[in-house]
């Protein structure tokens, strides 16, 4: 049975984009000659090398999905894209088989080295960047986060997706002084609001967790794109955290349930050198998680959009999960 996922809309692509590391794109049309003769190159690679999370081969239909070869300026076929964390990497043009085979195993190979543990969880998490200081007493939880099932609302998808917020490796608009860049890195692995400012973010655990402080890394102004202060996007100001919820919530669910905690962040909050807050919980309040529903209510600022880099889960680890999160408190029915 091919391993190779047929996209059947924008929203399908999406969702393919923001579930496994590296994305291989076939764009292809039935009619074109080279396309069918590359077609069983492509198949063998699909077969060899997906990986589930990691590495997920794809095919376009430029005829039916018209909106997505507009989107990634497809003007020749076959035309294959590699995308990492939902943003695209390295592009072949044409029945150019020794190309295709290079690129994809490099990235493959990458994703092994780099990626998830087959747990779902992003290995080893004493090896992370945490861009703050670990509490004395705890340890750097992220490894812990279920990956296959985080979901996130409202963010655009030009930019990367859910699962760079876990990532274990530092931000690329940090040098390698730690401090942020004044110029673009290339690489957008950061998240950023689309329509307006909000954000809703579940983060589901593979174990239980009693959960000390949250760091949030926002690195605003560094992407070197914005064509004006308007536009540049901001910090996240006001945090809403329900703990223990079955599934995400929507924005206009999330306004009336009252939420374990509200936090509100202001410019001092963020450190200078490594643009990270260090958020404290009530402790008392986040001690046996099983999920987290993260609602960035606004920003900092007059913008319109807000930025995330990255998020550090610092606690303790309690057993494993087995199953599916059930309903708990204020979600029970």
């Amino acid at each position: 049975m091919s391993k190779t996922v047929v996209i059947n809309s924008s929203q399908h692509f999406n969702t393919v984009l923001s579930s496994s590391r590296i994305v291989v794109t076939d764009f292809y049309a039935d009619w074109c000659g080279p396309c069918k003769a590359m077609a069983p190159v492509y198949e063998q690679l699909s077969s060899q090398l997906s990986r589930p999370q990691k590495v997920t081969f794809t095919k376009v239909d430029i005829d039916n999905q018209r909106d997505i070869a507009t989107k990634y300026s497809i003007r020749s076929i076959p035309t294959f894209m590699i995308f990492k964390n939902s943003s695209p990497v390295t592009t072949v043009q044409g029945a150019n088989q020794a190309a295709l085979v290079d690129a994809i195993k490099k990235l493959a190979a990458e994703a092994d080295s780099d990626g998830a543990s087959a747990s779902g969880g992003f290995g080893n998490a004493g090896d992370s960047w945490l861009g703050g200081p670990l509490p004395k007493g705890y340890e750097n939880a992220t490894d812990a986060v279920d990956v296959r099932n985080l979901e996130l609302l409202n963010a655009d998808s030009e930019f990367a997706g859910v699962r760079t917020l876990f990532e274990g490796k530092k931000p690329s608009s940090l040098g390698s002084d730690g401090k942020a860049r004044t110029k673009a890195s290339g690489e957008k692995d950061y998240v950023v609001t689309d329509t307006d400012e909000q954000l809703m973010l579940f983060i589901p655990f593979q174990s239980t967790l009693k959960i000390h402080t949250l760091l949030i890394t926002s690195l605003p102004g560094t992407s070197g794109e914005e064509a004006d202060e308007d536009e540049v996007p901001m910090r996240p100001k006001t945090i809403k955290l329900y703990a223990n919820r079955s599934q995400t919530l929507g924005f206009e669910e999330a306004e009336d349930i009252p939420p374990t905690q509200v936090i509100t962040l202001s410019e001092r909050d963020w450190d200078s050198k490594t643009g990270t807050a260090k958020v404290e919980l009530r402790f008392v309040k986040f001690q046996n998680v099983s999920s987290l529903v993260m609602f960035v209510v606004d920003g900092d600022g007059d913008g319109e959009k807000v930025r995330i880099d990255r998020i550090r889960i610092l606690g303790e680890k309690g057993e494993k999960r087995e199953g599916k999160i059930e309903k708990m408190g204020q979600d029970a029915d």
